[in-house]
């Protein structure tokens, strides 16, 4: 007999909803570096205006307790992904406009909100559904196929501008045809979702809420995450744990793709989706499933400092290639797979600890709030990277990004002084 919705395996939906979930977050903050970079905007304007498209997953603790408490995270899934769908056709419709820039820069910010939205639900959806054990378990699993959007969207998706580009001699038939791509697979998500969601939560009652219980509510959610012990050490660790990687990933695209002299690698489109977009990927999700393999056999409190060396240590395979700037593809591929690993394998902490910090009443906003934490700690860095790296150069920028794993460790020591030695364990 076949399995109801209720009791469906997670394998039928956890893959495909964070596949579905990382898919615009690399739109946004990844493939519009790349096509600005190609369409010849500078370094500065390009980290700062993708910069401030982190803001909506910044703000979004001010929405998110509507996510949790109107209507279901089921239906907030559905609807986000048909608007995304929208979003992504409408940004192909931007490329050939005369103010391209500006006009693809506010649809987004469309689908920032709206991906934002979208983060919020699926990750509450994520704990409802979900026992601790089978969280921990799975972190692994939904890292993997965030991770495998990435490889489409940075790798496979570039790869195809770049073919085009090569063989069409047209920069704008290349991004259009992108763009309609990701839109017509937000379809097929959006249709595939509503069958194969579980239904794990009853929303009878939520539309009646007035507006004065919602508000009193939405107090509640935010007093009750900021009164939380440890509070300060959570968000001091939630901002500095990834500094060195905030600023690396705002310059590493725009040094894969300048010219030698410019004191970049020289890759050609193609060749970015390749090395970057498909093999770095391909090993920042193996580091991802082998995190959180080695989290839930000894918890998040005994794999924290494994992770985080691994976060820091491998920043300097960037010092290598700006350096050497090597010509072989297979050095530059090693160089990128070391260091996307590495970052992999230590992001799982930061996942995990964003979940342990959550747990109580209201788990869904909490996790939000620490979400937008997460990408104000990428947000800030990242803004600024580009104006800092053309100041000092790729070499001397490569070196600051070591320098501030310095950060790294000293928040791993404070927030490790506080994470129950049980959590995660099976």
């Amino acid at each position: 007999m076949e399995k109801t919705r209720k009791q469906r395996t997670p394998w039928a939906w956890v893959p495909t909803l964070y596949f579905a979930q990382g898919l615009p977050y690399i739109a946004v903050m990844t493939l519009s570096v790349i096509m600005y970079k190609k369409f010849g905007i500078s370094n500065t304007d390009i980290a700062l205006y993708t910069g401030w498209l982190y803001l909506p997953w910044v703000i979004k603790p001010f929405w998110s307790p509507f996510v949790d408490i109107i209507s279901t995270k089921r239906r907030w899934i559905l609807v986000m992904q048909w608007m995304v769908a929208a979003a992504f056709a409408a940004i192909a419709l931007t490329v050939p406009a005369p103010m391209f820039f500006r006009l693809s820069l506010g649809v987004f910010w469309i689908v920032a909100f709206v991906s934002a939205t979208h983060d919020i639900a699926a990750d509450g959806f994520y704990m409802l559904a979900l026992d601790e054990h089978q969280q921990s378990f799975y972190v692994g699993i939904r890292s993997t196929f965030y991770r495998i959007a990435s490889v489409a969207g940075q790798g496979a998706l570039v790869v195809v501008a770049g073919l085009i580009e090569e063989r069409t001699g047209s920069l704008t038939m290349a991004w259009q045809t992108v763009f309609f791509i990701l839109s017509a697979l937000f379809l097929v998500f959006a249709l595939y979702h509503s069958a194969f969601l579980p239904r794990v939560e009853r929303p009878e009652g939520a539309e009646r809420k007035g507006a004065g219980e919602i508000t009193r509510e939405f107090g509640k959610v935010f007093a009750s995450f900021f009164t939380k012990p440890g509070i300060v050490t959570a968000i001091i660790f939630m901002l500095l744990y990834r500094l060195p990687e905030a600023f690396l990933i705002k310059m590493c695209m725009p040094f894969l793709v300048a010219a030698k002299g410019a004191g970049g690698l020289g890759l050609s489109t193609a060749e970015v989706g390749i090395v970057y977009g498909t093999i770095g990927v391909i090993f920042l999700t193996l580091g991802g499933i082998l995190g959180g393999l080695f989290a839930s056999r000894i918890g998040l409190k005994k794999s924290i400092w494994w992770m985080a060396a691994c976060m820091t240590l491998p920043c300097l395979t960037f010092v290598y290639l700006a350096v050497c700037q090597p010509e072989n593809l297979f050095a530059i591929s090693t160089a990128i797979a070391i260091e996307q690993f590495g970052y992999g394998f230590g992001f799982t902490a930061y996942m995990l600890y964003m979940m342990y910090f959550s747990e109580g009443e209201f788990k869904t906003s909490h996790y939000a709030i620490c979400t937008a934490f997460m990408a104000l700690s990428m947000m800030i860095p990242g803004m600024f990277a580009g104006y800092i790296q053309e100041a000092i150069g790729y070499i001397n920028f490569f070196w600051m990004v070591i320098i501030c794993c310095v950060a790294t460790v000293i928040v791993t020591i404070f927030a490790d002084r506080r994470i129950d030695p049980e959590y995660g364990k099976k």
